[in-house]
């Protein structure tokens, strides 16, 4: 797929056929009474004008220095307003040329960025998900409305599954940015009914203000008013960790530190939705923080529920099911970062050989989270710590960069007790690929080499092996910094399984892993 936007480039160079400064020919013609448009000659036109090395003025540097390339000011200047006040900062060097750096942006990146700019095409062929998501980004930040919005329509219309799967880091991303209202309604559409999404979530306190207040504000957010509070408080003592752990310490200060915090907050809470008791036992610890005219008024609805009061009254927020959803602590099933039902749903007719998937609402086993690298770390001591003595274990892993999900499933104990790193003998063990995003289909692989199928690492190997089956999939570490996202590998070169569930021997790097204790439902 190419995204086309000649319109917008034949606008924006005619603004700069009409700009009287820095030109360097004239052309002297008669009777140029009629006019042409020309757009895709125009794009092919300026392609070659950027490839061209010659005349350039600017040199961009991207990722930390390593790559460079040339354009001319004028052309990114009338193309984009974030480079017009970007070069007009910058003196030239000796040679006239600007230098512009950006080492947080990748080449690949920018290269689309430069042949958007020149070109006004963009070529989405063959590219993963994350790329589009991040190609969004730098085109925010460099002030590209029109493909900006175009690339946030397509993550919602075509790749939805993709955000899904990636929730938790696209909601912060975009509430960071804060450009990009129709993916923040998008995951909000989703919050609101299943809030233990963002509220029941161990980074919970990272959660971006934006973000908080724009789910405060929604009316079908299904949470208990009170419940809604209790996060509320919970996020604005976390900004400030220097408030005392007994709120019976608090000075007059610290209230007001808080009540600072949350000043955006506030006003968005449906006080007067709160049962008395739970305003006496929630609300009034922490009366100093509100206004005192709420206060006032909370406390007569409490002792004289039909006087008139002063503050306003938010309407109660809608209530879309009959029964609120369970939090995440009291209940079995357990939400995954990184696989969805229909994910579960696949690997659980692996686990009992069966040649059709079942279904989302018929899946015999339970998935119960064991260790999440977010979460728990990815030291590969911590896998053995939290994972050993767990059988029928299945773990899934992230492919930085890419919509890769790989993983693998083990009937066995891990065992972290062991004084030499011992391979262990299975025929039910097998790893896969998951179908995600680019990845159009799944890849079951199932041990060949039994004698060989899982690995349980002694003392030293726990300190650089993680979750290892055969050579098949492995989750490994580099010594010189002993963390699970750095060194994996798909090798299978002995051929300990029956297939490769990666097309490259290479190692490569995770964003996430999870491992699941399986059991089967009663």
């Amino acid at each position: 797929m190419s995204l086309k936007f000649f319109d917008k480039l034949s606008q924006n160079f005619i603004e700069f056929l009409n700009d009287k400064e820095d030109y360097n020919v004239i052309i002297n013609v008669e009777n140029a009474e009629k006019s042409f448009t020309a757009h895709s000659n125009l794009s092919q036109n300026f392609i070659e004008f950027l490839n061209d090395k010659e005349d350039y003025n600017v040199i961009i540097n991207v990722e930390n220095a390593e790559k460079s390339f040339t354009a001319h000011s004028n052309v990114l200047k009338y193309r984009s307003s974030y480079f017009r006040q970007e070069l007009e900062n910058i003196q030239p060097n000796e040679k006239n040329i600007k230098i512009i750096t950006k080492p947080s942006v990748s080449s690949n990146i920018f290269d689309a960025i430069l042949k958007y700019i020149y070109g006004g095409i963009v070529n989405l062929e063959k590219v993963e998900t994350r790329f589009i998501f991040d190609l969004m980004l730098i085109a925010n930040e460099f002030e590209l409305e029109e493909l900006s919005r175009k690339l946030e329509t397509i993550l919602i219309e075509d790749k939805a599954s993709w955000l899904k799967t990636h929730f938790s880091f696209v909601y912060r991303t975009i509430f960071v940015k804060e450009n990009f209202k129709d993916l923040e309604n998008f995951c909000n559409d989703i919050v609101v009914k299943y809030p233990n999404l963002i509220f029941d979530s161990s980074d919970f306190n990272s959660l971006p203000e934006s973000a908080l207040v724009s789910l405060l504000k929604r009316d079908d957010l299904q949470m208990k008013e009170v419940e809604i509070w209790d996060f509320v408080i919970k996020w604005g003592i976390s900004q400030n960790p220097i408030l005392p752990t007994n709120l019976g310490d608090w000075t007059e200060e610290n209230f007001l530190t808080l009540k600072t915090t949350l000043q955006q907050c506030l006003p968005h809470i449906r006080y007067f939705h709160i049962t008395n008791i739970e305003s006496y036992d929630k609300i009034r610890p922490y009366k100093k923080i509100l206004d005192e005219q709420l206060w006032e008024d909370i406390n007569q609805q409490m002792a004289a529920p039909d006087r008139p009061i002063k503050s306003i009254i938010l309407p109660a927020r809608l209530v879309l099911f009959t029964e609120l959803p369970p939090r995440v602590n009291e209940q079995k099933q357990i939400f995954s970062t990184i696989i969805s039902d229909d994910h579960a749903a696949e690997i659980s007719s692996w686990i009992d050989h069966k040649t059709v998937n079942y279904s989302t609402k018929n899946i015999p086993f339970k998935f119960e989270l064991v260790l999440c690298g977010t979460r728990d770390g990815l030291n590969p001591q911590t896998f053995w710590k939290l994972c050993h003595g767990h059988a029928h274990t299945v773990t899934v892993a992230k492919v930085k960069g890419t919509d890769e999900i790989i993983g693998g499933y083990n009937p066995l104990e891990w065992d972290n007790s062991v004084t030499h790193s011992q391979w262990m003998k299975t025929k039910n063990s097998f790893i896969f690929s998951l179908k995600n995003g680019n990845v159009q289909n799944s890849i079951l692989s199932r041990v060949k080499k039994i004698k060989h199928a899982i690995l349980n690492a002694n003392k030293s190997d726990q300190k650089i092996c993680g979750p290892y089956f055969g050579y098949g999939f492995s989750l490994y570490s580099e010594e010189s910094n002993f963390s699970l996202d750095s060194f994996s590998f798909c090798d299978n070169s002995p051929n300990y399984y029956e297939n490769r569930i990666k097309t490259s021997s290479d190692t490569f790097s995770i964003d996430n892993y999870e491992v699941f204790k399986v059991f089967r439902k009663s």
